[in-house]
């Protein structure tokens, strides 16, 4: 009789071990605005994230995992188009990142500034987001010279984290999907679907108080409304 095989099952779709699959937290939603999803290598496996929870319910989401593009490549994925629409009318890539104060010892380039006219046309956006802890999203920004030339979209007064689980080093700092959110939010704000990443984030929260202390208090301890 064969030994019985040590190796965890692994979900397809999620890519996560059978015992913490995300498909149960999943929700759709309809949404005008691409996300590109820069993830950091390290976070490709890493339980605590969101990202794939966040690609999943958005139909209109790529991940591309890496942290120091080749020049053409990166290119490519910030223009290359999606559908027959793109071709018609291409995307405008914007990046999710929040302004970045002078560093001596990883200078950058200035983002240009956020056209208005941008904003009003939600369907021709594609929002890059960057995933990782906030140390491995700065590394990706300073290796990645496209990307610091990209417009920058900032949130404006988001809600506080609930994002227990893995430890943020300022306010601002969130989960990847909890910042996909609130962006989407403002480039959407009349789109009713976007309510269902609040509701997957509980989902997922709820998932992981089995696993994580901080979470489960989180969960027994919401914020004030």
């Amino acid at each position: 009789m064969a030994a019985p095989s040590s190796r965890r099952s692994t979900c397809a779709r999620c890519l996560r071990p059978g015992a913490a699959c995300l498909c149960a937290a999943v929700r759709p939603v309809a949404h005008r605005v691409q996300v590109l999803i820069l993830m950091h290598p390290l976070e490709l496996h890493q339980a605590k994230g969101t990202a794939r929870l966040l690609h999943l319910c958005l139909r209109h989401s790529r991940v591309i995992v890496g942290e120091a593009f080749a020049p053409d490549a990166l290119a490519q994925v910030l223009a290359a188009p999606w559908s027959d629409a793109d071709r018609q009318a291409p995307r405008r890539a914007v990046l999710l990142y929040p302004p970045s104060p002078p560093d001596p010892q990883h200078p950058m380039q200035a983002p240009p500034p956020l056209p208005a006219h941008w904003l009003a046309a939600p369907d021709r956006l594609r929002l890059v987001l960057l995933d990782g802890t906030w140390r491995k999203s700065r590394r990706m920004l300073w290796s990645n010279p496209q990307l610091q030339a990209l417009p920058r979209l900032a949130l404006h007064a988001p809600p506080a984290s609930r994002y227990a689980i893995r430890k943020a080093h300022a306010p601002h700092q969130r989960s990847t999907l909890e910042a996909a959110q609130q962006a989407l939010l403002q480039l959407e704000p009349a789109n009713p679907d976007i309510a269902a990443l609040g509701a997957a984030m509980e989902a997922f929260m709820a998932q992981q108080r089995v696993h994580w202390p901080a979470a489960r208090s989180a969960m027994l301890d919401p914020p004030d409304p």
